[in-house]
C-alpha cells in the first residue's frame, strides 16, 4: 500500500544514507524498522517525537576543551583588536 509520511529532514537523510550503505531501497529499510517497532510492542510516548537540541552549536578545540560561545559583536571586537595590534588577517 502506498502512503505519505512526513519525516524530519535529519531523520530522512540518515535513513537514506543507511539504506544506501546497506544496499537497500529506502522503502525496504523503513518497512523493516516499522515491522521491528510493531514486534517490540512498546507504545510510543504521548505527543510528537521531539529531538533535544542544543541551544547553540558547540565548538571543541583539538584538545577536547569546549570553546567559549561568542556573540558576533564579541568576535568583531576581537578581530578589530588583533588588526590594531598588527595580527589581523587581510
Amino acid at each position: 500500500m502506498r502512503t505519505t509520511i512526513d519525516l524530519p529532514e535529519e531523520i530522512f537523510r540518515e535513513a537514506k544514507a543507511k539504506a544506501a550503505l546497506d544496499g537497500m531501497k529506502l522503502e525496504d529499510l523503513i518497512t523493516w524498522y516499522v515491522e521491528q517497532g510493531l514486534r517490540e510492542g512498546k507504545r510510543p510516548s504521548a505527543g510528537p517525537f521531539r529531538r533535544r537540541r542544543s541551544e547553540l552549536p558547540i565548538a571543541r578545540a583539538a584538545t577536547g576543551r569546549t570553546l567559549p560561545v561568542r556573540t558576533n559583536a564579541e568576535l568583531h571586537r576581537i578581530l578589530e583588536e588583533e588588526a590594531a595590534a598588527g595580527g589581523g588577517h587581510d
